[in-house]
């Protein structure tokens, strides 16, 4: 009756008499089944392999994140060099194999900190890619995330050779360069319809611009997501119940001074994160 003694594994008790996970003993102590067998046999049930999850095929788990941007008037992506092993030299999403006792987000904020130098971020799972070839290493199912970060926050993460910004009308097509290995693209393509969709009917909701914007900014950075021409006139209607006008004037810079603006919704949301009530009367 020592085997859990010995092995660390102890039994469960059924009907009054234990029983042993003879995969479990075999995986810790690296020991074979047989020899098991023919020494606790008569002193132990052995409970079938079957009823292990260690004898259930199982794979591994990977996070991969689109992280997206708009600089030089175009939607990009950051894309990172993949050094030694798979894949080595080409460029793809910053990605990782979760650890034992590590969740996805932290998974994902290792990778975004130790492979791009992306820090103090929060992005959100965008979908699971379980297609069992996606990898021919072996069975790896990728979570998915997406985050999308102003371009002057980028800055320092792409100083280096091995992380660079590269538009999405390149990186998602079959022929662009750089091509992506894996199902990257994939990805990608998800990601920014994604991000589009939230672009479609509401004025800057990641905040790429920040507090103050003209509508001429706002318009121009929209359609650098959505990768079309919008109407002036059409679009200043669809988005003008959810701004906010500050009461303050453009430096005239790049033209004529033009009245700026803030996100109705995101200003609540600062607002309330900040203790305040939201109201902006005095």
């Amino acid at each position: 009756m020592e085997l859990w003694n010995l092995h660390g594994v102890p039994p469960v008790y059924r009907g009054g008499r234990p029983h042993i996970d003879l995969a479990q003993i075999c995986a810790k102590q690296n020991v074979d089944r047989l020899w098991i067998l023919r020494k606790y046999a008569q002193n132990v049930v052995v409970i079938k392999p079957s009823e292990s999850l260690l004898d259930y095929p199982r794979p591994s788990v990977a996070v991969d994140t689109a992280v997206l941007t708009v600089c030089g008037g175009a939607l990009q992506v950051l894309l990172i060099r993949r050094g030694a092993g798979h894949k080595s030299g080409e460029w793809s999403l910053p990605g990782t194999f979760v650890h034992a006792g590590e969740t996805l987000a932290q998974a994902v904020l290792r990778s975004l900190d130790s492979k791009a130098g992306v820090r103090g971020r929060s992005p959100r799972q965008l979908l699971v890619f379980d297609d069992p070839e996606r990898d021919e290493r072996g069975w790896v199912m990728s979570v998915a995330h997406l985050d999308v970060v102003p371009c002057a926050e980028l800055e320092g993460a792409i100083s280096g050779s091995e992380v660079r910004l590269a538009p999405v009308a390149g990186a998602t097509s079959d022929d662009g360069e750089p091509a992506l290995p894996y199902d990257h693209a994939a990805i990608l393509r998800v990601a920014v319809d994604a991000v589009r969709a939230e672009y479609r009917d509401r004025p800057d909701p990641r905040g790429l611009l920040g507090e103050g914007f003209t509508l001429k900014e706002l318009r121009e950075l929209h359609e650098a997501v959505l990768g079309e021409t919008l109407q002036r006139d059409t679009f200043r209607r669809a988005m003008a119940a959810a701004l906010l006008a500050t009461g303050r004037m453009s430096d005239g810079g790049k033209g004529r001074p033009a009245a700026l603006f803030r996100n109705r919704l995101l200003s609540i949301q600062n607002d309330v994160n900040d203790g305040n009530d939201g109201n902006d009367d005095e």
